[in-house]
């Protein structure tokens, strides 16, 4: 019987690259020329440190473009606001990994909804979706690449 499972995942190692190549700019950049503006990158997060909340703000398209480029969708990433602080700011970036149960249960709750000829199980941070056909898992993936959950996607472990 014919299944995948709904992940939503990154490689941590190229979030490693991206932020080293984003730093990498940021110190070279004209524009940053003589400030202490940098990304350090913890377990689940990355913070970026400037000596204005305009730098924060000039940060974040670079951040963004080196994790394009690495292949890491950016709606894993969720900014906070920006806190200053004397003559340092600072804005941390959650990165978000794995489906929550809200989210699961809203998978699960949209493929039923569809009436499609397939069954979603919750598997702890995936969806594991299972049909008699191909077709309709195939369905399945297309209705959820056009849904807007809020979340990148990836399907996974595709077996027949």
């Amino acid at each position: 019987m014919p299944s995948f499972d709904i992940v939503s995942e990154f490689d941590c190692h190229e979030v490693t690259n991206a932020v080293d190549q984003a730093n990498r700019e940021v110190s070279t950049r004209f524009d940053f020329k003589g400030s202490n503006a940098t990304f350090e990158q913890q377990e689940d997060s990355i913070v970026m440190k400037a000596e204005s909340g305009f730098q924060l703000q000039q940060m974040l398209p670079i951040l963004y473009s080196k994790m394009t480029k690495r292949g890491i969708d950016i709606g894993c990433l969720e900014s906070g606001d920006p806190q200053t602080s004397g003559k340092t700011a600072q804005q941390s970036i959650t990165l978000k990994q794995g489906l929550d149960s809200t989210l699961s249960k809203k998978i699960v709750k949209l493929i039923k909804d569809k009436k499609m000829k397939v069954q979603a199980a919750i598997q702890g941070d995936k969806v594991r979706v299972t049909g008699k056909k191909r077709d309709d898992l195939q369905q399945v993936i297309q209705m959820l690449r056009e849904e807007d959950l809020g979340q990148p996607l990836q399907f996974n472990n595709f077996r027949d």
